[in-house]
């Protein structure tokens, strides 16, 4: 990541996940061109005409001035109010098929790591073994369930997430 761009705790790499991208566009919040902008979802009931720039959702800015949010709360359960008003107001959501949403783990949200397929996910047991588990309480047996993960990157992706605390991977699966 360039190190011109500020530092998100819970989405470290937001170039490499396609959430902030190389623009020109002014950004909506603070009208300047600063060279990045951020393309993933913004949840507010105002009228918002246009994207932000990092800074703008670093600061907190861009959340505070059109009140809302970069992802929803939804699965950040169990989370410190800091963490939740960071995760959702303070850091770049990411593109997925469903609703966005992010995992926690050791009583903190996880840093997105980023859409993988098969196999990056099988290069973390750990995020492996813990979708496998979800997917069987989903109600997929088990030549079902290896059907699904083998056929990850193709229609369905998996989002991946590392523990600040621990180190540990998770992830979730997502389909059209």
């Amino acid at each position: 990541m360039s190190a011109d761009l500020p530092f998100f705790r819970y989405h470290p790499d937001p170039l490499a996940s396609g959430s902030i991208r190389a623009s020109a566009e002014s950004c909506a919040c603070c009208g300047r061109s600063t060279g990045w902008i951020y393309t993933a979802t913004f949840y507010s009931a105002q009228e918002v005409s246009g994207r932000f720039c990092p800074w703008c959702i670093a600061d907190g800015s861009a959340a505070d001035r059109f009140a809302g949010e970069f992802t929803d709360s939804y699965g950040l359960d169990g989370v410190s109010d800091d963490v939740l008003h960071e995760v959702t107001r303070r850091t770049p959501g990411f593109h997925a098929w469903q609703d966005p949403h992010w995992l926690v783990h050791c009583h903190d949200a996880g840093a997105f790591v980023g859409e993988v397929g098969y196999t990056e996910l099988a290069e973390h047991p750990d995020a492996l073994d813990q979708l496998r588990a979800d997917l069987r309480i989903d109600g997929h047996d088990a030549n079902q369930l290896e059907h699904l993960l083998s056929r990850l990157g193709g229609g369905m992706t998996a989002m991946l997430f590392r523990c600040v605390v621990c180190g540990a991977h998770l992830a979730y699966a997502d389909a059209p």
